[in-house]
């Protein structure tokens, strides 16, 4: 069966079960081990129940649970009190050992260009009028009944961009009285630290195009790419004044046709205080109907900002990649939140949900890792990950005898 399978692989390639053991509680002398409470709620987020009350319909004597966590299945109720105590510092650090892990095995490629690129973005993970909690970011809002003091959570994630792998490394919730930049230095510290070399280049979007968060990746010897879309700066007119004079380079791509301009030294960035490169690309995508079978044209434009040269990164391989920012909210946030409950509070509790962020995280690694390194390719090809995943849940829905139903 799957599941068992994915644990299986999950145990003898990563030692996923010697992982967890170093998983530690605030608790004194507890009755049930924090390392079997994680491993249960590990498999609620393998089999993206999204629920703790999902999760505890499995509880009862049977040998999955007794194999798996050596002990019948905790409540609900002490595994979302149990989470609020555990450190999120030793679920990073299993999401550092899968990379590690990843990296020996030479299962990781670059992406476009050659690159391995960190993609970051700040996503609201929930909001609520009622609940809330000492870190808690407040905003007024206007409706129909008068103002209302709305509660909201906020992190930044950042995602390795791989070729055919999207490993997400970290998150960073977003403290009340700053804002989205200023979380983001304070993640790329820790990713930093714990992933020196995993990486070439960040991508992020226009609310980065900031002289200290440049100044930050530089200091530590990465360049970056980010969306230039601000009409008041300096540096987007003088290089739209020049993109009129420069020479342009056409790029097809099938139904897409790139017409891109690329100048670097430009010096009108006094914050930064450094040459920069930016890259303009205005893009025709034609596309037939079906309804009249006419064909029909789509275009956009688009400007980057990078500190990256022309000698490292040439312009296709330079437009492939700072596309490759929308990866974060494609397989990134719209796949956690829409099929791995990434956005479900399980305890409104700063630390926990924080935690069950991260094991999230760690189960969709896992989940993505045993697709592509583990079943064959007759099999990813005949059967969508959705497909797989919906399997799983109908295995752990099998885990439980069915209940008698009186006539």
């Amino acid at each position: 069966t799957i599941l068992r399978r994915l644990l299986k692989y999950s145990d003898k390639v990563f030692d996923l079960s010697g992982q967890i053991e170093t998983i530690r509680g605030l608790r004194i002398r507890p009755r049930i081990k924090t390392q079997n409470i994680f491993s249960s709620a590990l498999v609620m987020g393998l089999s993206q129940l999204g629920s703790l009350n999902a999760l505890e319909q499995a509880k009862g004597q049977n040998s999955f649970w007794r194999k798996w966590i050596g002990d019948e299945l905790p409540s609900a109720d002490t595994i979302g009190r149990v989470f609020s105590l555990i450190s999120p510092c030793d679920i990073r650090q299993i999401l550092r050992s899968l990379y590690s892990k990843l990296k020996r095995n030479k299962a990781l490629r670059p992406a476009a260009g050659h690159k391995f690129a960190l993609i970051i973005d700040g996503h609201e993970s929930t909001c609520s009028y009622l609940r809330t909690c000492d870190k808690c970011l407040k905003r007024v809002t206007h409706t129909d009944k008068g103002d209302r003091l709305q509660y909201y959570h906020r992190f930044v994630l950042a995602m390795l961009w791989c070729d055919g792998f999207y490993l997400t490394l970290d998150l960073e919730p977003q403290l009340p009285g700053e804002d989205e930049v200023s979380c983001a230095i304070r993640l790329l510290e820790r990713v930093m630290l714990n992933y020196p070399r995993a990486f070439d280049l960040i991508l992020a979007d226009g609310l980065y195009t900031r002289a200290p968060f440049f100044k930050f990746a530089l200091k530590h010897g990465k360049d970056v790419i980010t969306v230039l879309k601000d009409e008041r700066r300096d540096l987007l007119k003088d290089a739209q004044g020049l993109f009129k004079s420069e020479e342009s380079v056409t790029y097809q791509y099938r139904h897409l046709e790139r017409e891109c301009w690329d100048i670097e030294h430009f010096s009108s960035w006094s914050q930064l205080g450094r040459d920069v490169r930016v890259v303009r690309s205005q893009e025709t995508k034609h596309l037939r109907r079906q309804n009249t079978g006419k064909i029909h044209y789509e275009t956009s434009e688009w400007v980057w900002v990078s500190t990256i040269s022309k000698d490292k990164l040439p312009t296709e391989e330079f437009v492939k990649l700072a596309h490759g920012r929308w990866k974060i909210e494609n397989n990134g946030f719209n796949e956690l939140v829409n099929y791995w409950h990434a956005d479900h509070i399980y305890k409104h509790n700063p630390v926990s949900i924080e935690s069950f962020l991260l094991l999230t995280m760690l189960a969709y690694v896992i989940f993505h890792i045993f697709i592509k390194r583990n079943l064959k390719m007759e099999i990813r090809a005949k059967y969508t990950k959705l497909h797989l995943a919906k399997m799983i849940i109908s295995e752990f829905y099998s885990l439980s005898p069915p209940a008698f139903i009186p006539p």
